[in-house]
């Protein structure tokens, strides 16, 4: 019985110390690549979706990620559409994933 109980408390500390772990996530257009790769700028969009904007509106805010130390699916290049999983470290926006959302759709067809 107390090992159950101990078992299901260590369970619950582990689950919320991953939630506390949370990223934030950016979608938009790829504007500027730096040659090293490792900065990226893009033209974020909202999430109003429609058939004519299947991504959400550009809002015309553009934002550098650094991609140094992020997992990234297909290399992104300038014109595509990234969603880009990151968090904040200090005025930086440290990608963490990167899903290159042109090249995953072009796969499909």
């Amino acid at each position: 019985m107390r090992r159950n109980v101990l078992m299901s408390l260590v369970l619950i500390v582990a689950l919320l110390s991953c939630v506390s772990q949370t990223a934030e996530v950016a979608e938009g257009k790829v504007v500027k690549m730096e040659k090293s790769g490792t900065l990226v700028t893009i033209d974020e969009y909202n999430i109003d979706f429609s058939k004519e904007y299947p991504y959400g509106h550009p809002t015309g805010v553009q934002a550098v990620y650094n991609l140094s130390k992020a997992l990234i699916g297909f290399p992104p290049a300038v014109g595509d559409i990234l969603r880009i999983a990151y968090e904040m470290k200090g005025n930086e926006r440290m990608a963490i994933r990167v899903m290159n959302i042109t090249k995953q759709d072009l796969m499909k067809k």
